[in-house]
């Protein structure tokens, strides 16, 4: 082989290794998931409004409300280290009960005896990213861990209606900046793996955390079955008048496809 031809090799090899590492260091990474959850919802609130404090009422087992199920979408990419994700979920839920006792909501008394339908309802958008501070390929199928920054934005309504006052409804917004970390596990070559984050944060009297847990499994190249579960706490101490106890826990399934 002559000299030149032999360079010409050389110099092609090396910038495809140059090229495969860069690869691997830059990993790209773009896909949609879609969960359906099916939580336990735990909820009190209570709502003041013109110097009138309200009756804090168990949303359950006062008003009738029981459990749904519920749907999310999440968009999601990644370079390296780095790995962002959009996710929105709405929830709601919906009761018609005569209640036992008077309940004073947004400066209206409901009394007790009077039959009232009620509405819950939140639109939560999930705007998280994470940078991985660990990435070993080599244990087990690959081993991840990162930090997470996370900003959760919730809007809510909360209405209570009764033949005598109509509809008497609140509406409460807040960004919600969060801190976490997050972890991927390997199981089995990229067919079967786990993953686990949690991100919260509190202050004022208020707490706000959201963590979930599940397993995966690849049947075919770019679609992942998962199973796991989720517990999100909303606890609102007096945002626009609007003070709240709300947890949701519950399992969920979810499919991925991704590339």
């Amino acid at each position: 082989m002559k000299k030149s031809t032999l360079s010409g090799v050389s110099i092609f090899a090396g910038l495809l290794l140059i090229t495969v590492l860069a690869t691997q260091a830059y990993a790209f990474e773009i896909g949609v998931r879609g969960y359906y959850w099916f939580p336990d919802l735990k909820a009190e609130l209570k709502v003041d409004k013109g110097g009138l404090t309200g009756t804090q009422f168990d949303v359950k087992n006062e008003l009738g409300i029981g459990n749904e199920s519920f749907p999310s979408v999440e968009v999601y990419g990644g370079v390296g280290k780095h790995h962002f994700s959009v996710m929105y979920t709405q929830f709601h839920y919906s009761g018609d009960r005569t209640i036992t006792r008077s309940i004073n909501f947004a400066g209206k008394t409901f009394t007790a005896g009077t039959r009232v339908e009620s509405d819950l309802e939140t639109k939560m958008l999930d705007i998280e990213y994470q940078y991985d501070l660990l990435n070993m390929e080599n244990i087990l199928a690959g081993f991840s861990l990162g930090v997470i920054g996370k900003i959760k934005y919730f809007d809510g309504e909360a209405s209570l209606k009764s033949s005598a006052l109509g509809a008497v409804k609140e509406t409460f917004a807040a960004p919600v900046p969060m801190v976490g970390i997050g972890a991927h596990i390997g199981l089995l070559a990229n067919i079967l793996e786990a993953r686990a984050k949690i991100a919260g944060i509190g202050y004022s009297g208020s707490v706000f955390y959201d963590a979930l847990a599940d397993i995966s499994v690849t049947p075919f190249p770019f679609l992942d079955i998962h199973g796991g579960y989720r517990i999100m706490k909303l606890k609102i101490d007096n945002v626009s008048d609007f003070y709240g106890d709300l947890e949701f826990a519950g399992p969920y399934v979810a499919l991925t496809v991704g590339f």
